[in-house]
């Protein structure tokens, strides 16, 4: 089964231009019933980010309904353990971390440089995602 952690500017991607790559690749993950791993301070990050003044634009019934949905068909990691290895940017410990717990598959990101490549789980834009989801490309 595929299972994979959803980096925030991913989902706020998605919400922000419905019908996106960002859009298509989550839902052609839940078409593919992949399990969406989050912890509490991703469901936070998502939360916080969303309520920002810049994004006011994004529906907030439809933020809540694919939260909501990412919650009913995901999975919450609960036993998250430290991961102390270099990163470019520090506030994306917790993706990795729940990846690394979870045993995600992958990880989706408009960042890839920020991430290191040799964790055990890939680290794929959307659009790989969603080549790969559509039978375009390796996972």
């Amino acid at each position: 089964m595929l299972s994979l952690v959803l980096d925030t500017n991913v989902l706020v991607s998605a919400l922000w231009a419905p019908g996106s790559v960002p859009d298509a690749a989550i839902a052609a993950s839940f078409a593919h019933h992949a399990r969406v791993l989050y912890d509490a301070r991703i469901l936070a990050e998502y939360r916080t980010v969303l309520a920002r003044p810049k994004f006011k634009k994004i529906d907030p019934a439809r933020a809540a309904a694919l939260i909501a949905k990412l919650v009913a068909l995901g999975q919450h990691v609960a036993d998250v353990a430290p991961w102390t290895g270099a990163m470019k940017d520090d506030d994306d410990r917790m993706f990795v971390e729940v990846a690394l717990a979870g045993r995600a598959t992958l990880l989706v990101t408009g960042n890839l440089r920020d991430f290191p490549q040799d964790l055990g789980f890939e680290v794929q834009t959307p659009a790989m995602v969603l080549a790969t989801l559509s039978g375009l490309g390796p996972m």
